[in-house]
């Protein structure tokens, strides 16, 4: 008994170790078929020797609310939903009425509330007593309707999702180590921000689950009508099918086959009873409603052998491992790895090489560790760098041991300078994205700068990587032959000096007549004679020129670098130090965009918002009563057309 007892008391603690970290932060220390398995066993140990103790995730809901937003008990508790992995079993629950099966988003659940047509409020789930009230938030959703045509008192529920598109072009735009690990941690992440621009920029989308309450409508006694209604004000509905106990199992069937192609995350099916009155004369238990069950998919495991842990270095010193194993079909595809996230996951399976381990794909989609069978626990973790081969350590952060590596010029921890240097507005290597920078690191074929312009003595390796191939071979060298050649402005702005942008190395460098040699060798009572240049970007440049590995890594670039003479015809600096804002739709340009980049080129400065020091609003409609006009209103800034910025700055399309 007493053995059962510590099982139960270190199960809790584990278990809600890793649900706090999966709920508030990017990591993961441990797969959701880990965390299944262990609740599963606590919940057997708590039913057997009758102890459940206080904080069980068993008798939990949701997260616990530690951010700075607003905070909200919700009327009724939030409760969870019970949950089977057996069609038969769920099927024998449904009986002989009709139920509603729907997608199990796995996102963040919402509350709204409309009152008179608007939304009133907004209020996350939280602990399920309590939520966060992200009302500002909630209005900048992609597909939130602000107004709806019933005019009563209207409580719903829903979840906030990102698709795994979007979530693919964030990750891609954050250093490796930054990156959300799935999307429903993106969500959580986006949905509750104290800023909702961050928000808004997120493409949230949101789809209605549950109708709570609508004053004086009746539903025939029938949750479909509710769908119906929802859909009638403007409310995108999770997709569902209605069912019987006979077309129960196809209908699970054809919803598993959509999983591959799907653009938002599901975490299973919902299966709700759509008898209102019926459902709600079962009442429910501390935890679980009782009119609705979820469906979990069940895992199709492949047993295979580890043959490889990579370690991945990252800009900040993390290495993450990722298991390369032998390939296996799992669910329509072909998998050979899977992160393993950190430390802490590769002790808790025991993994070494050579093991026999079984994986799967997290609600079929992603690839992950489900056990190691033979638990030999040989992995050496690595005490040197991939990258840099200096000295690595193990830090532990919220329980979760992770790997460092120390060494403070570790190349790894200087991709963003890569990065900065390939940039479009910088060097333009074309398809050198950060992820391909990374991978040519992790290998070893560039530790400065010239090594990008070196890549044809690797030719046999980087087309064997993966990903590659001698397309994507040939197109890298002559991206990297392409930006060779370029102006001194660009070269400069692309090694990154501190506190300079690109119009200030365009102003350094048209002072220094486009002569690179002058521009390392220029002073800091030089430099501050140039309008626009203040004492700190002067003393940024001489520091930067000063520093003898900073004039090394020139010097070899140079061996590779044609400056051209585009310097010399610069566009006139007639916009120098104006502060432009742009919004609305344009015609004469391309977009706003190409807007922008002529405004810098020229001297001038554009910013997001409009205020006291902004010069002029560029509007086409200058009567519109957008918040970015009524604040130039407000504080006496012109408001231009597109047509009187051309006129007025004399520029040729």
């Amino acid at each position: 008994m007493q053995n059962k007892k510590e099982r139960i008391k270190e199960l809790t603690e584990q278990l809600n170790q890793a649900a706090a970290v999966y709920y508030q932060g990017q990591d993961e220390i441990m797969s959701n078929f880990e965390y299944d398995k262990l609740y599963d066993e606590l919940q057997e140990l708590e039913k057997e020797t009758g102890i459940v103790l206080a904080g069980s995730p068993t008798n939990r809901v949701g997260y616990e609310v530690l951010s700075e937003l607003p905070k909200e008990e919700h009327l009724s508790p939030m409760l969870s939903l019970d949950k089977t992995k057996d069609v038969e079993q769920l099927a024998s629950w449904l009986g002989e009425h009709p139920g509603l099966l729907s997608w199990k988003l796995d996102g963040l659940t919402i509350v709204l509330t409309y009152q008179n047509g608007k939304l009133e409020k907004a209020v996350t789930r939280g602990n399920g007593q309590v939520g966060e009230v992200i009302t500002n938030n909630a209005r900048v959703f992609d597909n939130m309707p602000l107004t709806i045509p019933f005019q009563g008192r209207l409580v719903l529920r829903g979840e906030a999702v990102i698709t795994y598109t979007q979530f693919q072009k964030i990750n891609e735009t954050l250093p490796s180590d930054e990156q959300y690990k799935n999307p429903r941690n993106l969500c959580s992440g986006s949905v509750r921000q104290l800023d909702n621009k961050v928000t808004a920029n997120r493409h949230v989308h949101f789809f209605a689950f549950s109708l709570v309450s609508a004053e004086g409508v009746d539903f025939e006694d029938s949750q479909e009508k509710k769908y119906e209604f929802l859909q009638e004000q403007g409310f995108l509905v999770v997709e569902y099918k209605r069912v019987t106990r006979s077309s129960l199992a196809e209908a699970v069937r054809e919803f598993a086959e959509k999983i591959a192609t799907n653009d938002f995350p599901s975490d299973g099916l919902v299966l709700l009873m759509d008898e209102i009155a019926y459902g709600e004369g079962l009442g429910a238990t501390s935890k679980f409603p009782r009119n609705a069950m979820a469906f979990k998919w069940a895992d199709e495991l492949a047993e295979t052998e580890l043959l490889e842990m990579e370690w991945s270095a990252s800009r900040t010193g993390l290495i993450n491992p990722v298991a390369i194993f032998r390939p296996v079909e799992l669910e329509g595809t072909t998998v050979s790895r899977a992160s393993v996230h950190n430390v802490s996951i590769v002790e808790q399976l025991e993994l070494g090489i050579g093991d026999r381990i079984q994986v799967y794909k997290a609600n079929m989609i992603i690839p992950q560790i489900a056990e190691n069978l033979t638990r030999s626990h040989s992995l050496e973790i690595p005490e040197k760098c991939p990258v840099c081969w200096g000295q690595t350590t193990i830090h532990e952060e919220n329980g979760v041991r992770v790997l460092f590596c120390e060494n403070p010029d570790c190349l790894a921890k200087r991709i963003k300078s890569f990065s900065h240097f390939v940039s479009r507005d910088a060097m333009n290597v074309d398809g050198m994205s950060e992820a391909t920078i990374e991978k040519l690191m992790n290998q070893g074929m560039i530790q400065e700068l010239a090594d990008l312009f070196r890549l044809e003595r690797y030719r046999e390796k980087i087309v064997a990587m993966d990903g590659f191939g001698e397309k994507s071979y040939e197109k890298m060298i002559q991206s990297a032959k392409t930006a060779s050649k370029t102006t001194v402005t660009r070269f400069m702005y692309s090694l990154g000096i501190p506190n300079v942008g690109l119009s200030n190395a365009r102003l350094i460098c048209r002072y220094c007549h486009n002569d690179f040699t002058k521009v390392m060798q220029v002073t800091e009572e030089e430099l501050t004679e140039i309008d626009g240049v203040g004492e700190v970007i002067a003393e940024s440049v001489v520091e930067f020129f000063a520093d003898d590995r900073n004039r090394q890594s020139i010097q070899h670039l140079l061996e590779w670098i044609e400056f051209e003479e585009a310097d010399a015809s610069e566009a006139p600096q007639d916009m120098q130090g104006i502060i432009f804002v742009i919004t609305g739709s344009v015609e004469r340009f391309k977009n706003r965009k190409e807007v922008k980049e002529l405004i810098e080129s020229r001297g001038g400065k554009v910013t997001g918002s409009v205020t006291s020091k902004t010069d002029y609003l560029i509007n086409n409609d200058a009567m519109s009563n957008s918040s970015k006009n009524k604040k130039a209103k407000e504080l006496g800034i012109p408001i231009i057309t597109e047509e009187e910025f051309i006129t007025q700055y004399q520029i040729e399309i």
